[in-house]
């Protein structure tokens, strides 16, 4: 597919804060869609921004960033992991969708985080699959603070995560190669679930 004239990676996450300061004030345009438009997007769809979000069910981005039906490529995996299978996807949408913004979306109280927390304080053991999910967050909690409140740890480790993430996509040779070209912007940003924020890294 042809790549179309864009907005910028800084407008389109411009788009993106717009969208979450409405769905602040209760002022969300979504679900709202027109037949027309969803022909149209059985055509091809040309989204202008890529997400890496956890599944986490009370962190739907769609609704975060008051966003259309074809305006997020979204991958969702708990506790917003690379895996090989979510690089391929973020792949993807860097050449195959050409959308210029990524952003890896983390959010408070995150349980796959928490989870983590515990399996590397030695106090929990999962089943294999979840514990090799957790494998994959542990590294990003290797500087945190052992002074740190119980809550103001997991804060602090949600945070971590989001750029361990951030950190193993810029360390691609795509990421780095896209984002020397100045054609990528990466971005971090962490969900408050009790206010609804989205506050930017």
């Amino acid at each position: 597919m042809q790549s179309k004239a864009r907005y910028t990676a800084e407008q389109e996450l411009a788009r993106l804060k717009a969208g979450n300061r409405r769905f602040l004030r209760g002022r969300a345009r979504f679900p709202t869609v027109q037949k027309e438009v969803l022909v149209e997007l059985a055509k091809e769809q040309r989204p202008y921004a890529t997400v890496i979000g956890c599944s986490d069910s009370r962190v739907p981005p769609e609704l975060l960033f008051d966003a259309h039906f074809g305006e997020l490529f979204i991958v969702r995996v708990a506790g917003n992991v690379i895996s090989p299978e979510v690089m391929g996807s973020l792949q993807y949408a860097a050449v195959h969708l050409h959308t210029p913004l990524f952003v890896v979306l983390g959010h408070a109280r995150c349980g796959a985080v928490q989870a983590a927390l515990a399996r590397k304080s030695g106090a929990m053991r999962e089943r294999r699959h979840i514990d090799m999910l957790l494998s994959r967050i542990l590294p990003a909690l290797d500087d945190l603070d052992g002074k740190l409140s119980d809550e103001a740890r997991l804060d602090a480790a949600v945070e971590a995560n989001v750029r361990w993430s951030m950190r193993q996509l810029r360390e691609t040779p795509e990421g780095r190669t896209r984002m020397a070209e100045g054609i990528l912007k990466l971005v971090g940003a962490v969900y408050d679930i009790q206010t609804g924020n989205v506050r930017f890294l």
